[in-house]
């Protein structure tokens, strides 16, 4: 339970603190004017040897406070709540370290900075004597590409990756099933074939995440209990915003305490537990990657993952972020949209979304998450990260007074499109594809293919193709958009537009003479143009809130070359022991070469604490190296090596050289640990008790 500080206490306190101006942290004042001797002793060292003392001295009180026998129960990055802080430890913490660096200290310490290390990084800036002055961002002057630098996602299907889903719509895969029965839905009850029941529908299939209800709660340090109480959704936003990170090559670790933003599309809100707002699950993703940028949960329905995407791009360009998390989620807590589209009778009998087709009778639900990681592409190219799509142009409009406030409408349609490529600064033609919204409703699909008619199919020599991955794997609703993202960079990649299922004939409700575009009834080649491959998504909410989303191919800035085969060092590392075991068996049925798996494990996994590793030069080798692998627990203090000579196998050989030889405690001192007078063995509460 989050502890509070009661009034009482922060009263009492109120009398002897200043507060906290906005803006600008004020450094605490000394309690003397003569500097302590922990201020002296900070005086004559670096910048990271203070942090080192400071974290192990706080260490050392919250072990003390909640009454640990040593530090090393005290994880320096997790936040006090966690570790068991209530509001009077909270002041106690306070008061010992007031007493023991003479300072001044807030008594809302533990709450502006909830974990060790942040405390320790106040003492230093406050032990510096300088105000830290909150700065604003840099504001973009141009309307520069914006770089889609990671992406992961989970759909129906079995879909955990966008290599899974490629695989999915190049095979041409129906992920659509019954319902789930894991979710204590009475489907016997409510299923109504006639769909004349009151409270029933008429269809019993769709495509969804059939384990979205598994997660692993102690990876990002959340209790059981509260993982129970969670909404799914939440769960699968913290998990797919890791692989995104990890997907671009970059540990999430570091970027706590930056400004990255999280911009999520969710609009089921029927998980019917305490904090699960819509507003808890951008802000959820925040709280546990430590990130300070904007947190925004979005809904606008079916097209709330573009919009997200869209307000992500705004974040970036105004500076209000530098690296940002965009997409969408839905799961279905209950079966409740399938009973009250039955009553409108807007759903596909057979769960499947026949997008475009004559044969059309309804849309079809689906599940999934999706996410991508963005950032200004002269960013990403100082970062040196992969560019696996820039986005040129993105759009969002509202219907208004149209024909009903759920019913589409055409001309708003066109407007967004007109907008996104205005955006983009390219003409209709310049775009190859389309990856429609296509919900396979007999009243949606006409009004949109006549807007795409009207704007991507006037004034070009070569067709513009049309598709819809919803015919794959149903309407994943406000997680919809970004899987057209992904499927179509992946498109690009492999240079093929896949097919479009369940299309008998093109619909008949629509003129398709009136421009030049094709329905992608058959996978066939990306066209050959003398420009990069370039693709439209389109998301349309039933709100009337209109988005489209034009990407663009990026070729590698190096070409990529042939690497002999040679011995190399194959790592693995997990939160867990038993995560570590599960990575070891994900890696056995990997069928990839040594090299590659040991280049994408090393650079595109996050570090963690349990840890493995073997060589090898062949697959051979690396099944050997896995039926034998050694594992350790990497701690997170600092590695020293001895290199002591005859006799360094001797247990221990290094410790008795520095207590019986004078010359080499000498030497480590100087080398190790001046500032402590001592030797560091292990821990940081040797550490603390050697100073």
């Amino acid at each position: 339970v989050p502890f509070r500080l009661e009034l009482s206490t922060l009263r009492a306190q109120a009398a002897v603190q200043p507060p906290i101006l906005h803006g600008l942290v004020r450094a605490p004042s000394r309690k003397s004017a003569g500097s302590s001797s922990l201020e002296r002793r900070l005086a004559g060292l670096d910048a990271g040897e203070r942090e080192r003392l400071l974290v192990a001295l706080v260490r050392k009180h919250v072990a003390e406070v909640l009454g640990h026998a040593t530090v090393d129960a005290v994880d320096p990055d997790r936040a006090f709540n966690e570790l068991g802080f209530d509001s009077l430890s909270a002041v106690e913490l306070r008061n010992q370290l007031g007493a023991e660096t003479g300072l001044r200290l807030p008594a809302t310490l533990v709450f502006d900075y909830p974990t060790t290390r942040a405390v320790a990084g106040y003492l230093v800036t406050s032990f510096a004597g300088a105000a830290k002055a909150v700065t604003a961002r840099a504001k973009s002057t141009s309307d520069e590409p914006i770089a889609i630098v990671g992406m992961a996602c989970r759909y129906p299907g079995g879909v955990t990756s966008p290599e899974d889903l490629w695989r999915l719509v190049f095979d041409g895969v129906d992920a659509v099933t019954d319902f789930p029965t894991d979710r204590g839905w009475d489907t016997e009850r409510i299923y109504d074939p006639t769909g004349e029941r009151p409270g029933s529908t008429y269809t019993r299939r769709g495509a969804f995440l059939h384990d979205a209800g598994l997660f692993d709660p102690g990876f990002f340090g959340i209790s059981p209990n509260e993982a129970l109480e969670m909404d799914p959704q939440q769960r699968l936003l913290l998990e797919t915003a890791w692989e995104t990170f990890e997907s671009a090559g970059i540990d999430p670790g570091p970027l706590r305490g930056s400004d990255t933003g999280v911009f999520a599309g969710m609009m089921y809100h029927d998980y019917k537990v305490n904090n699960n707002t819509g507003s808890i699950a951008s802000g959820r993703v925040s709280y546990t990657f430590g990130f300070e940028g904007p947190a925004v949960t979005i809904d606008t329905a079916c097209s709330s993952s573009l919009v997200a995407l869209h307000w992500a791009i705004q974040a970036l360009r105004s500076g209000e972020c530098s690296l940002a998390l965009a997409g969408g989620v839905a799961v279905m807590a209950t079966p409740e949209t399938f009973v009250e589209f039955s009553k409108q009778r807007g759903l596909s009998p057979d769960g499947r979304c026949k997008s475009f087709a004559g044969a059309t009778d309804g849309t079809g639900w689906g599940e999934g998450v999706g996410l991508l990681l963005v950032e200004r592409l002269s960013d990403a190219r100082r970062n040196g990260h992969n560019v696996l799509a820039v986005v040129r142009g993105s759009a969002i409009n509202q219907d208004g007074a149209s024909n009903g406030l759920t019913a589409p409408n055409g001309p708003a349609q066109q407007r967004v499109i007109q907008q996104a490529l205005a955006n983009a600064g390219l003409q209709a033609a310049e775009v190859d594809a389309v990856e429609a919204h296509g919900t396979g409703t007999t009243l949606g699909d006409p009004i949109e293919a006549q807007a795409l008619l009207a704007t991507y199919g006037q004034d070009r020599a070569e067709p513009l193709w049309l598709g819809s991955i919803k015919s794959n794997m149903g309407h994943t609703q406000s997680a919809a958009g970004v899987a057209g993202i992904i499927k179509m960079i992946m498109a690009m990649r492999h240079g093929v537009l896949p097919r479009t299922l369940h299309v008998d004939v093109p619909t008949p409700h629509v003129d398709w003479t009136a421009g030049n575009i094709e329905l992608l009834t058959e996978a066939r080649p990306w066209p050959s143009v003398d420009r990069p491959r370039r693709a439209g998504i389109s998301s349309f909410g039933i709100s009337g809130t209109n988005a489209h989303v034009i990407i663009e191919q990026v070729e590698p800035e190096t070409p990529e070359r042939s690497v002999e085969s040679r011995p190399v060092p194959v790592v693995l590392s997990a939160k867990t022991a038993d995560g570590l075991v599960a990575q070891v068996a994900r890696l056995s049925d990997v069928d990839a070469e040594p090299l590659d798996a040991a280049y994408s494990l090393a650079t595109l996994r996050a570090p963690l604490e349990h840890r493995a590793a073997f060589v090898a030069d062949d697959r051979e080798g690396v099944a050997r190296g896995l039926s034998s692998v050694n594992r350790v627990v990497a701690g997170k203090g600092l590695t020293a090596f001895l290199f002591t000579g005859q006799g360094s196998q001797r247990i221990d050989m290094g410790k008795e050289l520095y207590e019986r030889f004078p010359v080499f405690t000498e030497a480590w001192d100087a080398a190790i640990a001046p500032e402590l007078n001592g030797v560091v063995w292990g821990s940081d509460q040797e550490l603390l008790n050697q100073t």
